[in-house]
């Protein structure tokens, strides 16, 4: 069975109102967490070990619970990758600025890539064979499905910033910058490297 992650932030406006974030909490990620439990009752894995062996599903409803499981897993990733706290220097914000030569330039590669998202999905900051690389998948796809390891997520549906931001898609993506959780990012790299 499974259940929705608990926030562990109580606001993180101006970024993002209260209502915004409450109506994607509480409606938007909580559908997906209920169509996974109706789809697979009674499983004991991980939504990752879901997206990692969708083969050994009901052929018939593997692009159902694909869907489901990658919109659990992409919300609570986005909803981690967010943080009303200060983050510290850290191992991984050390390596992107190796890899990238300054933040300013892995922010500006960020942005625009999410920018060139076109319809709904996410764009996400992965690790594959220790390189980062920032990709855009869409919908509920997930980066887990092609062997990467996903650190950050932000989700580019309409439903994440409408409320907030309306129509202005590239000030969400920016306004993004100043709530990254790169303490629980790092957590994920420094496991996974």
């Amino acid at each position: 069975m499974f259940k929705k992650i608990k926030l562990d932030y109580s606001t993180l406006e101006p970024v993002i109102n209260d209502k915004n974030l409450d109506l994607h909490y509480n409606k938007h990620y909580q559908k997906y967490v209920d169509n996974l439990n109706n789809l697979i009752k009674d499983y004991n894995g991980s939504v990752i070990d879901v997206i990692k062996n969708i083969d050994s599903f009901d052929k018939d409803k593997r692009s159902q619970i694909l869907v489901n499981a990658g919109g659990v897993y992409n919300h609570e990733l986005y909803f981690r990758s967010m943080n009303d706290k200060p983050y510290t220097n850290n191992k991984l914000l050390d390596d992107i600025i190796k890899q990238y030569g300054t933040y300013d330039n892995f922010k500006k590669l960020f942005i625009d890539t999410a920018n060139k998202l076109v319809g709904s999905g996410y764009t996400f900051l992965v690790l594959k064979d220790n390189k980062f690389d920032i990709i855009n998948l869409p919908n509920q796809d997930n980066p887990y499905s092609y062997d990467m390891m996903p650190l950050i997520a932000l989700d580019l549906w309409e439903h994440a910033y409408y409320l907030t931001y309306y129509n202005d898609r590239l000030k969400y993506i920016n306004n993004f910058f100043s709530i990254i959780n790169y303490d629980y990012a790092n957590r994920l790299y420094e496991e996974n490297k």
